[in-house]
């Protein structure tokens, strides 16, 4: 059980990163002193406005390509009678996995980054 959270977390990290770049890139143009807050500000504004189902369809398509390696590298799933043996076991950890990146992407984004940003002075 330990070993599957750890798994998980593994599998989610980069596409819950890839799926914030939104508002996750300014913030890290402020930290390096390579912006400033009202451009990082107008940075974000456009980016989570008109471009922010860009940023959660690359992580979507990311979480899905993480999750395919995984099973076929960890868990030995390559054919498809393989995967309808264990289609009970496949599913779950596919549910936990999409849930948890869901609620993972939510706390990061709009929790630690909107925090982040509003100590930063990049939004309001």
């Amino acid at each position: 059980m330990k070993n599957n959270i750890k798994d998980i977390f593994k599998i989610i990290s980069a596409p819950v990163l890839i799926a914030s770049l939104c508002c996750l890139s300014p913030v890290i143009l402020v930290l390096f002193g390579l912006s400033t807050a009202a451009f990082a500000g107008s940075l974000a504004d456009i980016l989570y406005g008109e471009y922010k189902w860009f940023f959660r369809a690359a992580g979507l398509v990311l979480l899905a390509g993480s999750l395919i390696l995984y099973l076929r590298r960890q868990k030995g799933v390559c054919t498809l009678d393989e995967i309808k043996r264990r289609r009970n076991e496949i599913l779950n950890f596919v549910l936990v996995s999409v849930i948890t990146a869901i609620i993972g992407y939510m706390v990061w984004l709009y929790i630690i980054i909107e925090y982040v940003g509003k100590l930063l002075h990049i939004w309001k």
